[in-house]
């Protein structure tokens, strides 16, 4: 019996001694969507070389599993965001680790474009994260940043995370285990369209969903308990502006948890907190660069 190209693509795709990266790229692209070759030779081979991600890239192209979009810098011309094809996306749709994932495929050059500034920047702000991880002896790695999470949070309306975070801070025996909501603001948006995220944190945490049925109110605890023992902290990441102006869109930040009810209960229960991208990148996220939303002292956000 003949097998068709993407059933042997799909065998293909077996883990094994000889070719694991083959897999491994793969499924990174499957989970965060798009990467430059650079920024998946952090991700899963950082002491490799770029010249290996590249043929394996190369080579995955040639089967028509991944396709690339250049970037728009123009100083960058050489320079691609790869993504899965449709035909990649329905070889990786089984994958244990995106078991449970709706996919997000991306169809076309011209959608990948569309797609590129902000899904390379939430990449980007994971690997600051692995990378320290890494030099602390702490786990993060490409499996334990999740894009694009999307929660009921009533009434049809839904929040959708640009990313969850799972993190394990290791001291010794002691293992301590860590989740953050990411949302990445490249300052496209106005001030208090992204304050209003809070709100919608705040809604999530809040939210009970009612049995089908039922006239009178039953509480069955909040919805995210189906997903996390604890309530994961928010991070708030903010790039793509002046000092002055991510430090103003920090302050709006700031406010909106001291004036908004339901955000200040939030606060009170969940920490909340805000950084710049450039400063984690340069000092670490484990340094103290994270300005707590409720007051305080810039932090560690492991500190919070």
């Amino acid at each position: 019996m003949t097998r068709s190209p993407s059933d042997t693509a799909a065998a293909e795709l077996a883990p094994s001694p000889r070719e694991p990266l083959r897999l491994q790229v793969l499924t990174a692209l499957a989970l965060h969507r798009m990467a430059t070759t650079g920024q998946l030779r952090q991700m899963l081979r950082p002491d490799g070389t770029r010249q290996l991600l590249s043929r394996v890239l190369n080579k995955l192209r040639t089967t028509g599993l991944v396709d690339l979009t250049p970037l728009p810098d123009a100083n960058r011309s050489r320079t691609h965001a790869w993504y899965l094809t449709p035909e990649g996306a329905r070889v990786t749709r089984d994958l244990p680790v995106l078991r449970g994932r709706p996919p997000y495929p991306i169809t076309s050059t011209t959608a990948a474009s569309l797609k590129t500034p902000h899904t390379l920047t939430v990449v980007r702000t994971h690997l600051t994260f692995a990378a320290d991880a890494r030099r602390l002896g702490h786990e993060h790695g490409p499996w334990d940043w999740t894009p694009e999470v999307a929660h009921s949070i009533g009434e049809a309306e839904r929040l959708v995370a640009d990313a969850v975070m799972h993190y394990t801070v290791v001291d010794g025996e002691h293992r301590r285990k860590l989740r953050a909501f990411v949302e990445i603001d490249r300052t496209t948006m106005s001030s208090e369209r992204l304050a209003v995220k809070l709100i919608e944190y705040a809604r999530l945490f809040h939210y009970e969903a009612q049995p089908v049925g039922r006239r009178r109110p039953v509480s069955t605890g909040p919805v995210w308990l189906r997903w996390y023992p604890v309530f994961p902290r928010v991070l708030f990441i903010l790039t793509g502006a002046s000092r002055s102006r991510l430090e103003g869109r920090i302050n709006d930040l700031q406010a909106m948890t001291a004036q908004h009810p339901l955000v200040a209960a939030l606060a009170r229960e969940v920490q909340l907190a805000a950084s710049v991208l450039e400063d984690i990148e340069e000092h670490s996220p484990s340094a103290p660069v994270w300005v707590p939303l409720a007051g305080g002292e810039p932090r560690p956000w492991t500190d919070l």
